[in-house]
């Protein structure tokens, strides 16, 4: 039985220890492959590199490329990079060992077995690979990270790094005690480090590995091979996790811990040989057990009389009148106090009772006086928070009835959307809308604030642009701009506001003369932008907004109607929001990026990715203000 204890402790320790050390092996390898294959993906999302694989030829284009590449290439563990083109098949390559030099090392050749590994990673549908490969030309054996450069869908060329091959089996495999043997897998069962580095299947990544590297390979029976792609396929459907097994490597019986790594397609494997890891010393064991036994149950003896007669006694007694004073039974008699510890803690147990009776009966008055107090309060504070929760929700509702929801949807359909985010229940931004055979004025305005005081600016400005139209004409925005402006500033008056009060306003004005084929635009510190497939431009407004302490000049600018040109108006509060990475502001430069990466899409489609790329941007960041973004297509005239 004891033999039997020994053997089922020693299972349990073996299994424990391939669970552990997989998991070990596991933060081990993730850690600075993710680091490396973290920094492959932004070097291949750098517009600098995109740009120069786009025109290799290009010397300006080359130098910011390789420059942004070597600011890359002192971060990598390796200090080494590579950029290879899919237009021309050149293959760069520096590192600190050799001077630097832009030019290629050498051409890739489709019909070389040396070279199939990149154009099947360029044909695959994955965004990278990892491949333990050896580099004939550069005479180079490393974990080579690829990641594809795409432009528009197009795959273009492939960057990344590598780990020298050498020093990643020597900090994760060489390091193993003896009897544990720990492997890393692709996702094929492919071997891509074993502390047999003959075992390795080189360039596994782009072509079948034979028997003999890989896993299975490892494995004579065929019931071992069943259970260890079953493993595999378990470990990778619960990444994170570990799936164990029992399995016979080399004619001996091991125990198995099999782990996944999603972000590399790797498997991690542990094998522990029970009869050859030092789990347990049986030669101590054994006799340390039956001393310890012998010695626990003589101290066991000893130490439970002594304390039945001078604790457990007298302590029960005391419990027994502590659990009737527990219930509200101060009246209960204590036992009579003795001369020892016991007696003490008994004395001093009843001076506490009687001021813990003294000090409830004060207590319950008090609690009773303070929670009358506190409900009125709360029936007060309750019947406060409904009525503002009221009146901001009706505000909202007066909110939206401005804003010419309705004559879009019936003016445009799907050839329009609007994102209208008020940073609380009511802002400060609104959108404006008219038309008139065939003539259309649209126009987006921020008011300064949010909120509450943001949304009655918005009453003011709604009525001074709904005179300014009709008294301007709505095909002359600088003129709507500049009534407008002599319209609030009626409003508000002429006299000085409190100091921090802002009560200017943004706008930006463009008319569409469909029929004409032209837009006519002017803006107050609001830009317009479009695309029509080809083209992407945008147009500054002037330099002050409407209502500021020094009126602004606003001007009109034309532009023509070509076929499908789409018009994009947006408030600051989209242009401003924080997010990304690092929290940075989302700037014009972005926004421009954004409308060209959606030309020639459906509208409704640019609404969808608008509004997601917007969510992913901001993130965890709190929106920072009013956004308004307006987006409408018009056909060329026929």
């Amino acid at each position: 039985m004891g033999w039997q204890a020994v053997s089922s402790i020693r299972h349990y320790l073996g299994t424990s220890l391939a669970r552990n050390l997989t998991l070990l092996n596991r933060e081990r390898i993730v850690a600075p492959v993710q680091r490396e294959l973290a920094l492959s993906l932004r070097l291949a999302k750098s517009e600098l590199v995109r740009q120069w694989l786009l025109d290799e030829g290009n010397a300006a284009k080359k130098t910011l490329a390789f420059r942004e590449a070597e600011s890359f290439r002192r971060d990598f563990t390796d200090r080494s990079y590579f950029l290879i083109s899919a237009l021309s098949n050149n293959y760069y390559f520096n590192d600190d060992k050799s001077a630097f030099d832009d030019s290629p090392r050498y051409r890739l050749v489709p019909n070389l077995d040396k070279d199939q590994w990149f154009f099947t990673t360029i044909a695959e549908t994955e965004l990278f690979n990892v491949n333990v490969d050896i580099d004939v030309s550069l005479k180079l054996t490393k974990i080579w990270l690829n990641v594809i450069v795409e432009d528009n869908g197009r795959k273009i060329g492939l960057v990344g790094s590598g780990l020298d091959l050498t020093d990643f089996l020597r900090r994760f495999v060489d390091q193993a005690e003896p009897g544990i043997t720990p492997i890393i897998l692709d996702g094929k069962g492919a071997i891509q480090a074993h502390p047999d580095y003959s075992l390795i299947a080189y360039n596994s990544a782009t072509k079948e590995a034979a028997a003999e590297h890989s896993v299975f390979g490892l494995l004579e029976r065929p019931q071992d091979a069943d259970l260890a792609r079953d493993a595999l396929a378990d470990a990778a459907g619960h990444p994170g996790g570990v799936r164990l097994f029992e399995a016979e490597f080399h004619g001996k019986p091991h125990i198995v811990a099999v782990s996944y790594i999603p972000e590399l397609h790797w498997h991690v494997l542990t094998a522990v040989d029970l009869a050859v890891a030092e789990l347990v010393d049986l030669s101590l064991l054994i006799p340390a057990m039956f001393a310890a036994a012998a010695l626990l149950i003589s101290v066991g003896f000893g130490f439970s009389f002594a304390v039945n007669r001078l604790v457990f006694r007298p302590l029960a007694k005391l419990t027994l009148s502590a659990r009737a004073m527990a219930a509200g039974n101060y009246s209960v008699a204590l036992p009579p106090s003795s001369g020892d510890e016991i007696g003490a803690l008994t004395d001093a147990f009843a001076s506490m009772v009687a001021k813990v009776q003294g000090h409830t009966e004060e207590l319950e008055e008090t609690v009773k006086s303070r929670t009358h107090d506190l409900v009125l309060a709360n029936r007060k504070m309750a019947l406060a928070h409904k009525q503002i929760h009221d009146s901001i929700a009706y505000a909202s509702l007066i909110q939206r009835a401005i804003l010419p929801e309705r004559s879009l949807a019936a003016a445009f359909g799907d050839e329009h959307f609007v994102l209208w985010r008020p940073r609380d229940v009511v802002g400060g931004d609104f959108y404006i809308f008219c038309q008139q055979d065939g003539r259309y004025l649209l126009g987006v305005a921020d008011c300064a604030g949010h909120g509450v005081a943001g949304a009655c600016m918005t009453m003011l400005g709604h009525a001074a642009i709904e005179l300014a139209i009709a008294e301007a004409g709505m095909d002359d925005p600088a003129g709507i701009l500049a009534r407008t402006d002599q319209a609030l500033r009626a409003m508000l008056g002429s006299g000085h506001h409190p100091h921090g009060v802002a009560t200017h306003m943004e706008a930006g004005l463009v008319y569409v003369d469909q029929a004409a084929g032209q837009a006519v635009f002017a803006g107050a510190k609001i830009a317009l932008y479009w695309n029509c497939g080809e083209e992407v431009g945008s147009i500054k407004g002037a330099r002050r907004a409407l209502a500021e302490r020094r009126p602004g000049q606003f001007a009109n600018e034309a532009v023509p109607l070509r076929n499908d040109t789409v018009f994009y108006l947006t408030t600051d509060g989209l242009l401003d929001q924080s997010g990304g990475d690092k929290g940075f502001g989302f700037g014009t430069t972005r926004f421009t990026e954004w409308v060209q990466q959606q030309a020639g899409r459906r509208v409704t489609e640019q609404q969808r990715w608008f509004e997601s790329s917007l969510a992913e941007w901001q993130g965890e960041n709190p929106q920072r203000d009013d956004i308004t973004l307006l987006c409408v297509r018009f056909a060329e005239p026929n």
